[in-house]
């Protein structure tokens, strides 16, 4: 699955239905983890509730994100760590962010990438001043390091618009994952028991 429009339309809409129901402080707490260290985004979502199915809820947090201020996404695109970066290395991923790099294997590369991911990671911060952002779910390491060297060479205007984009994806992910861990749990816990 890789996209809420996925789920069946019974989970989805049960999903939605039950945060739709929650207090926010609540609701914050069941999206824990989709935005990488941004719970501001489910913070202000939480007031256009309810929410139809799992694809509106996700285009609902999209939309905050969309809307608002450069300095509030740049601060979130700040947020997520490098591919194969100083956090991985040190084992201080979130949950989330290390299984995305873990299934590309990028927990597994040869020196020569991990040298090829290094050198592309300092210059495209020094190009941006941010990290490179990719959903790597699907993506195969040497997939990843093309598409990184590809984008180094993009405008700065275009790469922000573009890290934001991929943001929007791996959250829209994230959002998948947890659902499908939720539905298919012996005893679905209550949305906002995750942690």
């Amino acid at each position: 699955m890789h996209a809420p429009t996925d789920l069946d339309l019974n989970v989805s809409r049960k999903y939605a239905s039950a945060v739709s129901e929650l207090s926010q402080a609540e609701f914050v707490q069941a999206l824990d983890g989709i935005f990488e260290h941004s719970p501001w985004i489910a913070e202000r979502t939480w007031q256009r509730r309810p929410f139809a199915d799992a694809a509106i809820l996700s285009e609902a947090l999209a939309q905050t994100l969309m809307t608002a201020s450069q300095a509030e996404q740049l601060a979130l695109i700040k947020a997520h760590p490098e591919l194969a970066g100083k956090a991985a290395i040190a084992g201080e991923l979130t949950v989330e962010s290390a299984g995305e790099q873990a299934g590309a294997r990028l927990d597994a590369c040869t020196p020569e990438e991990f040298a090829r991911l290094h050198a592309l990671n300092a210059a495209y911060r020094e190009r941006f001043g941010f990290p490179f952002i990719l959903a790597v779910r699907g993506l195969d390491r040497r997939t990843i390091i093309e598409r990184f060297a590809q984008r180094v060479a993009c405008e700065p205007a275009e790469e922000f618009a573009e890290a934001l984009r991929q943001i929007v994806r791996i959250a829209s992910l994230r959002l998948v994952a947890r659902i499908e861990a939720e539905s298919s749990a012996p005893h679905p816990a209550h949305p906002s028991a995750h942690q």
